[in-house]
């Protein structure tokens, strides 16, 4: 018998996971962070309006914020949403976003145009051996050198 993972719970759709193997999740904030922020635009020009005003935006805080080690732009043109996905060291430099004027004004601007956002921010959780398989292996973020 498998073990039904959450997004197949009650549809009958087994897990890829061997009986009994559950996932070992140990945050490690110093680990890095990768931030996920949606934009459900609705039309095609409102999408287009925010990947312009994006690529503006995201030279700023490059320039400005610290710690950015990179960030990339999902386009779904079918559904009309945009994916900014952006990789930071720590939570500290996720907070010197705040430092950037252009991030600050461009923040507000979806909400005026009818534009729908959410955002998530996702915590180093460990070495994918001992998040898969519980090995004794310590956590060492990809963020930094394998020989650190």
């Amino acid at each position: 018998m498998g073990v039904e993972n959450q997004a197949g719970a009650g549809t009958g759709r087994r897990s890829p996971r061997p009986d009994g193997m559950e996932p070992l999740f140990e945050l490690h904030p110093e680990g890095g962070q990768v931030m996920v922020t949606r934009f459900e635009c609705g039309t095609v020009a409102k999408l287009l309006y925010m990947v312009l005003l994006h690529l503006r935006i995201k030279r700023d805080v490059h320039r400005i914020a610290e710690g950015l080690i990179g960030s990339r732009v999902i386009i779904d043109w079918r559904r009309r949403v945009m994916l900014s996905i952006s990789l930071w060291p720590d939570i500290d430099s996720v907070y010197s976003m705040g430092s950037v004027p252009r991030h600050i004004a461009g923040s507000r601007i979806p909400g005026r145009l009818g534009v729908r956002t959410t955002c998530g921010v996702f915590c180093f959780a460990g070495d994918w051996r001992r998040v898969m398989f519980g090995s004794p292996t310590e956590p060492r973020t990809p963020f930094l050198p394998v020989d650190q």
